[in-house]
């Protein structure tokens, strides 16, 4: 299943960012956030499975994909990440807007949430809380341990040069690294993860995503932070995720999910995953192939509706409210439940009577995506 997309391209102080858009330009407005290491190839297959006429623009992060590198000294942090999505939707002139983000794309979602809750009306964090909490001890460890990192790398400069591969070498590297990528979810991130060059390919990524976060935050701050957040949030976890094998400090899945439970959580679907429903709906993870046998049964059930502007799995917490009052109106034999079953309206009943009417992508220079430095991630 595929749909129409077409290049993303915005002009940065450092070079050029890039992505994908899927959907008119006056559709409700949705921006996808990929993982680390990842890029906007995540959401290629999942953007098929939801509402044609709503407007999907998933970025590469700078340093990722196709997007430009940031410039020799600086470091890749939250805060700058949070940065380049505040550049993006003032491109696109989106005043409100929802976001899906997967991992880190969620972490990065959440923080933005926080800083522009007015900007932000709905958030599903694909296996991630929203924030990554760090022990106060270990926020200066992590941070002499990325400047260190950082100044070691910068002071190799002359020595560092571009691994090329044949492209069959650079998928096994990368499922390598990732096990559990598919040779589908393999080839759909390496679209936009190797360009070609003489002899074969190289990575397109910067090395430098790879080195110590120096900017941290302890749980204290992320639940602030969560407070902030005025968002309608999904929050779904993979079985066999990244929190299986990333540790958190003492308790703190159970503190997050409480907190967004008690403030404003809509739906909660732990056990369960979004990464490649048997390779049909985003790039594999490690733990994203096994679905819980009940979901993936309602998934499958309902698979072949959601292509056609029905409500999507992900947002059941606005189609139930819905369900029931068609269901009262078939029973007491109102002939207006017609109107709610005609195709193409079912969208418009089943999310808010907002209004939809957002301002086109705005005009950007478009230039050759610049590599600033050279890329040497696997």
């Amino acid at each position: 299943m595929r749909r129409a997309v077409s290049e993303f391209r915005m002009t940065v102080p450092w070079g050029e960012m890039r992505g994908q858009v899927w959907g008119p330009s006056n559709g409700r407005p949705v921006l996808c956030l990929h993982g680390w290491a990842d890029n906007s190839g995540t959401f290629n297959t999942l953007i098929p499975l939801l509402p044609k006429d709503w407007r999907f623009v998933a970025i590469d992060f700078p340093g990722h994909g196709l997007s430009s590198h940031r410039p020799d000294g600086c470091f890749y942090t939250f805060p700058l990440y949070v940065a380049d999505v505040r550049r993006v939707v003032e491109a696109l002139q989106w005043k409100r807007f929802s976001i899906i983000g997967h991992s880190m794309g969620g972490n990065v979602a959440g923080i933005f949430s926080a800083l522009y809750p007015e900007m932000v009306d709905d958030v599903v964090l694909l296996d991630a809380y929203g924030f990554l909490p760090t022990h106060v001890t270990d926020m200066f460890k992590n941070m002499r341990k990325g400047i260190n990192d950082q100044i070691q790398y910068d002071n190799k400069t002359n020595e560092r040069k571009e691994r090329v591969y044949t492209y069959e070498k650079a998928k096994e590297r990368l499922k390598a690294a990732s096990p559990f990528l598919t040779d589908q979810s393999a080839d759909i991130l390496l679209e936009r993860a190797v360009r070609e060059v003489e002899g074969g390919f190289v990575f397109t990524r910067d090395f430098r995503i790879n080195l110590k976060n120096i900017v941290n935050n302890n749980m204290e701050q992320c639940l602030h932070m969560l407070s902030q957040v005025k968002a309608r949030v999904m929050l779904v976890l993979a079985k066999d995720g990244l929190f299986k094998t990333f540790t958190l400090p003492n308790g703190y899945g159970d503190v997050i999910r409480k907190s967004w439970i008690d403030q404003k959580l809509h739906q909660l679907l732990s056990g369960f995953v979004i990464h490649y429903f048997n390779s049909t709906v985003l790039p594999a993870h490690p733990g994203f192939e096994t679905l819980n046998p009940e979901l993936q049964r309602q998934f499958t059930a309902n698979q072949g509706k959601t292509a056609d502007n029905t409500m999507p799995w992900m947002f059941l917490d606005w189609f139930v409210p819905v369900y029931l009052l068609v269901s009262v109106l078939v029973l007491a034999g109102f002939g207006a439940c017609l109107y709610f079953l005609e195709p193409g309206l079912q969208d418009a009943h089943k999310w808010s009577n907002k209004s939809l009417r957002h301002q086109p992508l705005a005009p950007t220079r478009q230039t050759h995506c610049r590599d600033d430095d050279s890329n040497a991630l696997l």
